[in-house]
Order: C-alpha cells, then structure tokens, then sequence
C-alpha cells in the first residue's frame, strides 16, 4: 500500500489535457498576469542596466556638492583647473590628462515620427572624452573638428528625432549644427545624447561655467585618496562619485517607479487568475467525484489526493507561467524610450530578461496557481468516500 500513496505524475497531466480547451484558457490568463509582471521587471533593468552600462569603473565624475545630476550642476574654470591639478589622473600616450569639461544641457528638440517636442541631453566634450568612454564608437561619419558647429548624435537620437541623422541639419541654441557622425554607445545612456565641441557649446548656451568634469583614474583603488584630496580643498565646493555609481543613481528613480506601479498592477490582474485558476480546480472537483472516491478506497490517502490536485494547480500555473514569460521574452527586441525622472530627458532602452527575472516570473505564477488551487485541493481531500461513491 505504501507505494500507492502518491498519485502518478501522468495522471495529474493526463487530467489537465482532458480539459485543455479549460486548461488553455485558464494558464492563458495566469500567462497574461505573468507577461505583466514580467516586462515591468524587465523595463526596470533595462533601464537599469543602460545608466550603469554609461559609466567606467575606472573614471571618476566631479559635480558641483549636492547636485543630483549634470544638469543641476555647475563647476567654474578655476576649479576645473584645481581638478586637472590633482594627483591620480591618468595620462594617454602623449602624455596628456585623461580629464574632459563637459557643459550639459537640456535641448527641445521635435520627434521624428510625431513632430511633438521632447527634451534631449547635450555634451559638450571632445577627443579626450571620447577617449574616456571606450563604449561608445562612430559608425557613420566622422568625429566633429574642434572649434565648430559640427556634431555627432546617438543612435537613438538619429534614429528619433527630426534632423539628427547624419547629413542633416538641427537648430538650436542660435545656430545651426551639421550632423557629421552618428556614434552607437553600446545601449548606454549616451546613445540617447548630442554630442559636440565643449566650448563651443559654452558660447553657443551661454554657459559660465561647466556642470561636470570626468577624468581616468591611473588606479581605480586609489580613489578614496582622490575623492578626499577634492572635497577638503578649501577652494572647491564639489563633489566626486565614481562614474558607474553616478549614473546607477540616475536610474534609482524612473526604475523604483516602474517597478512599483507595475507590480500593484500585477497584483490586481493575479486576483482575477486567481479566481480563475480556482473556479476551474472546483470544476475539476466536482467532476470527478467518482474518482476521488476511488483512489480513496483503492488507499490513496487524503494527503495524496491533496498534493495530486495542487500539483495539478501549480502544472497548471507552471504552463501559464512559461507563456507569459515566453511572450515577455521578444519585448527585448523592442526599443523604447521614457523620461528619466532624474534629468528630465529622453532616455532610450531596452526591456531586459535576466535569469533571476525568469525565477521570479516563474515563481509568481506558481504562487498564483498554489493560492488559487489549495481550496479546491483541500475540499477535494477532505471528501469521504462513502459520500463520493454514492455521488459517482
């Protein structure tokens, strides 16, 4: 008898594929409820994992203390000349300080497909800058010449809005600037900037002062020593951050928002997969009565009928929880873009599916199929079988 104690796998799956137009419908809706939760945690990362991806572990970004982004930031050229004096700067081959000046700027620009405005991030940099970011590499055009009105755009500004592609003309700030070259930034936040010569941009904006300067460390283990030589000088009221934790900030927002909204979301559509995964275990029940008292007689015990129609649940969640993840999986090939709270420009992103999301996805659907299931379960246990053979 100890062998019949638990109820043969084949006969849970078999009883699911007699109903599979009910099973279907069913692991459909826990699947929907699963894709929701799925492409909120993956629109999360991915906007995650693109701020994080724009930073260097071994470059450091100065702002002006207190500012939480470039933007709000503002460094005069005394003290970026204190900066370019400390001790730790790497140099490149020609013996030259691996330290750009950036102004950055908020610009309006018109989307390409819908005419309607939005804000875009502009740098002020150069061939020292590029030189910082090793992601990013032109591959249409060419890099801007100093001292002109030239420029080069993300791929993901080229590719959304009106006049930054390459070839083409934008105006802003009083002038006219030509598209020479489109760069791809490795699906960090830069592809969703303009880029063009520093102080040109400072005459063009009126800028005073510069809001960030980035420089390379010659070892990243002695930036605890830089950060301190900055902040205890006297004539500087500045700030520095190693340019990966910066920029992982500049996500903490937009992403905690997201994923907040969509998981109460989430919890209010699992309701109703909830409700549904249990009105079908009920049905389940209820039509095979006879059954139930059958493995009972035959010395199944109530526990066994118990895991066998949970089981049966979770299989159930188990199926609908692979089709929605299925389906969450081909968001990462959509390219998308929002507002990140933080700067208040456009930033693009794509929706990322990471090992851990898949478990959680997974483990979410299993939940569902367990609460919606364990009262169904639980009657189905609790019948005597007396009463289901009198009912069969």
């Amino acid at each position: 008898m100890a062998a019949m104690r638990i109820v043969p796998f084949s006969y849970i799956a078999r009883n699911l594929w007699v109903r599979r137009v009910t099973t279907l419908l069913t692991a459909g809706g826990m699947g929907l409820v699963v894709y929701v939760f799925a492409t909120v945690l993956m629109m999360s990362e991915g906007i995650r994992a693109t701020l994080v991806a724009t930073g260097q572990p071994d470059n450091v970004m100065v702002l002006r203390k207190g500012a939480g982004a470039e933007i709000n930031s503002g460094i005069t050229r005394g003290q970026a000349s204190v900066i370019e004096s400390l001790q730790g700067i790497a140099v490149d081959g020609s013996g030259r300080r691996l330290i750009s000046k950036e102004p950055v700027v908020l610009n309006t620009l018109p989307k390409r497909a819908s005419g309607k405005p939005s804000n875009v991030t502009v740098r002020g940099t150069s061939a020292t800058g590029m030189a910082l970011r090793p992601q990013v590499q032109l591959f249409a055009g060419r890099m801007f010449r100093p001292g002109t009105s030239e420029i080069v755009t993300g791929k993901a500004v080229a590719r959304g809005f009106a006049g930054a592609g390459l070839g083409e003309t934008m105006r802003f700030a009083g002038r006219d600037w030509k598209v020479v070259g489109v760069f791809d930034a490795g699906r960090s936040g830069f592809d969703s900037e303009v880029w063009g010569d520093s102080e040109q941009m400072m005459q063009a904006f009126r800028r005073q002062a510069y809001s960030s300067v980035v420089f390379k460390l010659t070892n990243p283990a002695t930036f605890e020593q830089v950060r301190q030589a900055l902040e205890d000088d006297p004539r500087l009221t500045l700030e520095a951050k190693r340019e990966t934790i910066f920029y992982a900030e500049q996500s903490e927002a937009l992403a905690t928002f997201i994923r907040l909204l969509g998981l109460a979301l989430s919890i209010i559509f699992s309701i109703g997969a909830v409700v549904g995964a249990m009105i079908t275990m009920f049905a389940a029940v209820a039509s095979r009565i006879g059954e139930i008292g059958t493995l009972r007689a035959l010395g199944f015990r109530r526990t066994a009928v118990l895991s066998a129609f949970m089981s049966e649940s979770l299989l159930l969640s188990f199926v609908g929880g692979v089709m929605g993840l299925g389906a969450a999986a081909l968001m990462q090939t959509v390219n998308i873009s929002t507002v990140n709270f933080q700067t208040f420009s456009e930033l693009a992103f794509q929706f990322t599916l990471t090992p851990r999301i898949a478990m959680q996805s997974i483990s979410f659907a299993l939940a569902m199929g367990f609460v919606g299931g364990f009262i169904p379960a639980w009657r189905a246990a609790r019948m005597k079988i007396v009463d289901c053979l009198r009912q069969a």
